[in-house]
């Protein structure tokens, strides 16, 4: 219950808005999130204000100022203090991870030398303050449990589950050199999608694969039925290996643009992408085998190559055939995880070249941490 000087708060609120319209957003913003903060450490206490009670988790020990730089400008902030506690209100900080990712990746290029005067212009208006070592690792060791935790979080049952892999630059041993961001994502049993996990380091072969894969084992993830990739032959190789019994679906359109490189001549592109879409379109498994033979007639002669490569390749497209109806769409591909991968270039791009494989993994983490939260509380992916 607030108190009646938050009411009065409350009635100021709505005046700002009344008055200034959006133009008061900021300031009404200001003192909600100043009356959140108060209620959240009257919880934290377990008592009232000027009550005392048995319960009592600590004092209140006034206000500390502090200027938050927003969307909505600065806000100058009121936030409340609980005297011999580590009390800190939440209400600062969801949300706000991905952001405070991206200002440290920026702050430790900046400390350490790497960084350009544009970058250590963006990291003084993100941060908001004059960057040294001992901040960048306080801000660290804040955030980096948090992230860590929900990395190592338990898994659990995960019918479908889609892989894939994007690259980031990364200075190593005095040298840039392309480090391989793994991510999985999965559909649960209530229908609902999350991120499983991610990792990151320079290669995307074999080893890294599997010592991926396995951590995801090991965190519980069980009861798959079904995995969506491209090709990547590291990934191949170490699925086989780690879930021997689980089938494969390679992502449909990798490889409609896979065979575009097999087309010989410019003009046949567009009938050749139709004759393969007609080919995944179609009701059964045996229906699309039928066509599969059509289109390798079609092209034995005008392109022997692209025939003789459907062949080959297009049965492993047919997996989903076997996966109800209704499912099929949205597990033919593996594009809703690259949508993920391209709202992770959107925040990585900001810094070009990360100082260490540490920075790339906190941004990545807290990017994907945010999307996997919107998504379990969002609507069903999938009915199941």
């Amino acid at each position: 219950m607030t108190r009646p000087e938050d009411d009065r708060t409350m009635l100021e609120v709505l005046q700002l808005l009344t008055s200034d319209g959006f133009d008061g957003m900021g300031e009404a913003a200001r003192c909600l999130i100043n009356i959140a903060m108060k209620l959240e450490r009257q919880q934290y206490l377990g008592v009232k204000p000027y009550e005392r009670g048995e319960e009592r988790q600590g004092s209140a020990n006034g206000f500390k100022p502090k200027t938050v730089k927003t969307r909505l400008g600065e806000l100058k902030l009121d936030v409340p203090q609980v005297r011999d506690s580590g009390f800190y209100p939440t209400s600062l900080d969801k949300g706000i991870r991905s952001e405070r990712a991206l200002k440290l990746a920026l702050a430790e290029m900046y400390i350490q030398g790497v960084s350009t005067r544009r970058v250590a212009k963006i990291t003084e208006e993100l941060c908001g303050f004059e960057v040294s070592s001992s901040q960048v690792s306080r801000a660290v060791q804040e955030l980096d449990p948090i992230l860590a935790q929900w990395r190592n979080r338990p898994l659990g049952a995960f019918p479908y589950v889609f892989l894939d892999a994007r690259y980031e630059k990364v200075r190593t041993n005095g040298a840039v050199v392309s480090s391989a961001v793994l991510v999985a994502t999965g559909v649960s049993e209530d229908g609902h999608r999350c991120v499983l996990g991610t990792s990151v380091a320079i290669s995307e072969q074999e080893v890294h694969w599997r010592e991926f894969l396995k951590s995801l084992q090991a965190r519980g993830l069980h009861g798959v039925q079904l995995f969506t990739s491209d090709a990547h032959e590291g990934l191949k190789a170490a699925r086989t290996a780690v879930f021997p019994s689980v089938p494969w679906q390679r992502c449909q359109f990798h490889l409609q643009q896979n065979a575009q490189s097999y087309v010989p001549k410019q003009e046949m592109k567009k009938t050749v992408a139709a004759d393969i879409r007609n080919i995944f379109n179609t009701p059964s498994r045996e229906e699309a085998e039928r066509h599969l033979n059509l289109l390798f007639d079609k092209y034995a002669k005008s392109a022997p190559r692209l025939a003789a490569w459907a062949e080959e390749n297009l049965t492993e497209g047919f997996t989903v055939f076997q996966f109800p109806v209704e499912h099929r769409v949205k597990i033919r591909t593996s594009n809703p995880l690259e949508r993920v991968n391209k709202e992770i270039k959107r925040r990585t791009r900001v810094v070009s070249i990360f100082p260490n494989e540490a920075s790339c993994l906190r941004l990545v983490s807290a990017v994907l941490m945010e999307i996997s939260e919107e998504w379990e509380t969002g609507k069903k992916y999938l009915k199941m």
